[in-house]
């Protein structure tokens, strides 16, 4: 899959995987990295999307700090580089980063305009701040990680939002679960599923944590939510 350069807003230009759809035409998914920047499992995911009838863009987040991180969740050294990343990461700056993404998405050859974004982890925060923030037409979130300190945000959602929690998430206990639950619920275009006695990262295959089933359920329903929204 080819990389593909895009301009920073406040200058620099960053570099995202693209994954074509067969054919080359069709709506677009922005793909958003967990901590891990863009490994073999956000490869993976962009040939299940593209292969769904998606063009798929997924930015290198951590660009600002260090460009073309490639990790996995297979060692303690990994985790550590990581977590270091993460904890560095300006979030301000990473949703201008997507902002930027989503101008290329609605203007790439062959593709209808249309774009729903998806993260995971890191990403899963930041998928629902692009739907707090950008003019996304649809977003899913998988076990995002700190959504509960912005919930003040989620009266500016307007387009359809998918959160997926894992029900035994570490990273998001069942107050901050509760919160999240509460606080949406009166928000007419979000949904929130909590998929019970699973772990954060159900859905990243070969993870420590990962849930064939629970991951199938949320797949699936992620599969419908974006072509409901982008196809039809």
């Amino acid at each position: 899959m080819p990389m593909i350069p895009i301009t920073a807003d406040d200058g620099g230009t960053f570099q995202a995987l693209h994954a074509a759809p067969p054919g080359g035409s069709g709506p677009t998914v922005l793909l958003i990295q967990e901590i891990f920047g863009i490994n073999g499992v956000m490869r993976d995911l962009a040939a299940d999307f593209a292969a769904q009838g998606y063009h798929v863009l997924c930015p290198d987040l951590f660009w600002r700090q260090r460009p073309g991180v490639e990790l996995t969740d297979q060692t303690e050294a990994e985790w550590a580089e990581a977590f270091a990343l993460y904890k560095g990461f300006d979030e301000a700056a990473g949703i201008r980063d997507l902002t930027a993404t989503l101008a290329v998405a609605r203007t790439l050859p062959g593709a209808s305009g249309k774009v729903g974004s998806v993260g995971y982890c890191l990403g899963g925060k930041l998928a629902y701040l692009t739907a707090t923030r950008t003019t996304v037409d649809c977003a899913v979130g998988y076990y995002g990680v700190g959504i509960e300190a912005a919930l003040e945000e989620a009266a500016a959602i307007t387009n359809p939002l998918l959160l997926h929690i894992a029900g035994q998430d570490g990273y998001c206990p069942a107050a901050a679960q509760d919160a999240i639950v509460g606080r949406l619920r009166s928000v007419g275009p979000a949904t929130v599923v909590v998929h019970g006695g699973v772990d954060h990262a159900f859905a990243r295959v070969g993870g420590q944590h990962w849930n064939a089933a629970a991951a199938a359920v949320a797949n699936s329903m992620t599969k419908q939510f974006f072509a409901r929204l982008l196809k039809e």
